[in-house]
């Protein structure tokens, strides 16, 4: 396998990463975790889990590449149950992307994505040999 090959899982580690280390740091430090826990109509507990999972889910993913395949795997579970849990409260019933009527957020198009994605680097870790 050439060099390019062996390099190219970094488009999906970065992809899975950007997304939930942007909506973690959000969270947690712009935005705030009450607001959300109040929108979504959770327990701030759980709230300060779903952005720890997704702030320390993208990071790992990232780190893990330098580290070793389990930190890539713990760093891909982490994000799974998040995209199960906003699928379950905002986007179950609809498939598009786009909002649309008793769909504010959008359908679950974006969320299953990245639960494929995770579900790829879960599997693979940092397992770069040709399948």
């Amino acid at each position: 396998m050439n060099g390019l090959a062996q390099q190219a899982h970094w488009l999906l580690r970065i992809a899975l990463a950007s997304v939930f280390i942007y909506h973690g740091y959000s969270k947690l430090f712009v935005s705030g975790v009450p607001g959300f826990a109040t929108g979504m109509g959770l327990p701030e507990f759980v709230a300060y889990l779903v952005a720890l999972a997704e702030l320390g889910g993208g990071i790992l993913v990232l780190a893990g590449r330098f580290m070793n395949s389990m930190i890539t795997r713990l760093g891909a579970l982490a994000t799974i149950p998040v995209m199960i849990g906003a699928i379950a409260k905002a986007h179950w019933g609809r498939w598009g992307f786009t909002p649309a009527e008793g769909f504010p957020m959008g359908g679950m198009e974006f969320q299953t994505v990245l639960i494929l994605v995770a579900l790829y680097l879960l599997i693979k870790g940092n397992d770069t040999a040709s399948d």
